[in-house]
């Protein structure tokens, strides 16, 4: 059967909403606890996954997060906002038993966006990279036990945002000076720390997500990632054909094919459907999937938030539909 689910972000500042209005679209699919980041600092999503750090304190300067030598108030802010949202899941999922989808930024993502004391991208520092790396997955281990201790009933979904990976990799990121780019990182490294922080979600169903037209799909599967979260309008004709590769081998595809503003889910499903057979795959297999809209909803209106859900799983019925023939 298709399912349906989101990516993460929602609109609005209002946690008890989010969390129960992604209950309520999305009970019969894969619901998600949502993340606000309207509410400001400590809610975007590098805020929210610096928070997890395991021994790494974060701060907010003028230009965006740093590293910093002990605990401050950005910080707290950041683990209160994520301590609020996880005490609403808590109450709206009482007795919940079934897939239940968190969100966390990536090592490589965080090391993009946030700072080192000296004023360069951790991204740019060895040293860094590995203790970022050992710190989120120990954070994350931290993070999905108390999700699964509030919610007992819960089979922790683990999605991983990495929408910088690309960058990372093709050293494309902005020195801090601006007038040239950061040295790319090795792909074995890259794979391997985005596999440390995977493994953190032991048994556990993981999945990566990545906006980027340029996704580096073989490197996602090589990483250990059990499904892979793409938006299906930006592939070009070689990334579909990587996606075939992967969806063979045994790889989810969760293909964010519905548009942020919502849209009509036959014009998705025939977006979708036709790339899948243009790459061979046969229309049975569409029952594995799961879809999504093509990013995060923080942008649209609640309305449109709604909306774009509501159509998500009308999509997941008609393609369940579609593959059972």
């Amino acid at each position: 059967m298709t399912r349906a689910s989101g990516v993460g972000s929602w609109p609005g500042t209002r946690s008890r909403e989010a969390v129960v209005a992604v209950r309520d679209l999305l009970g019969d699919g894969i619901p998600h606890l949502p993340e606000l980041p309207g509410r400001g600092v400590g809610a975007d999503m590098v805020g929210r996954a610096a928070g997890l750090l395991a021994g790494l304190h974060v701060e907010t300067q003028p230009y965006g997060w740093r590293f910093a030598g002990r605990p401050g108030h950005d910080e707290g802010r950041a683990r209160a906002l994520l301590r609020e949202d996880l005490d609403e899941l808590a109450e709206a999922y009482d007795g919940w038993s079934g897939p239940l989808k968190v969100q966390v930024t990536g090592p490589w993502t965080l090391g993009a966006t946030i700072e080192l004391p000296r004023g360069e991208r951790a991204v740019a520092d060895h040293g860094a990279r590995r203790d970022l790396v050992g710190s989120l997955a120990e954070g994350l281990r931290a993070h999905i036990a108390d999700v699964e201790r509030l919610v007992s009933g819960a089979e922790v979904v683990v999605q991983v945002d990495e929408p910088a990976l690309p960058a990372v990799l093709e050293g494309r990121l902005p020195t801090a000076s601006g007038y040239g780019t950061l040295r790319s990182v090795d792909r074995s490294e890259v794979r391997d720390g985005l596999r440390e922080v995977l493994d953190a979600a032991g048994e556990r169903t993981t999945l990566v997500h990545c906006c980027a037209g340029e996704v580096p799909v073989q490197l996602l599967r090589e990483s250990g990632a059990r499904g892979i979260s793409l938006d299906t309008s930006l592939l070009d004709g070689a990334r579909w054909e990587q996606v075939a590769e992967a969806v063979e081998a045994g790889v989810t595809l969760w293909a964010g094919a519905v548009p942020t503003s919502g849209g009509d889910w036959r014009t998705a499903r025939d977006r979708l459907v036709g790339a899948w057979q243009r790459i061979g795959l046969p229309v049975s297999a569409l029952a594995d999937v799961v879809v999504t809209p093509t990013c995060g909803l923080a942008g649209a209106s609640p309305s449109s938030a709604v909306a774009a859900l509501r159509t998500t799983t009308d999509l997941a019925s008609a393609l369940t539909d579609l593959a059972a023939g």
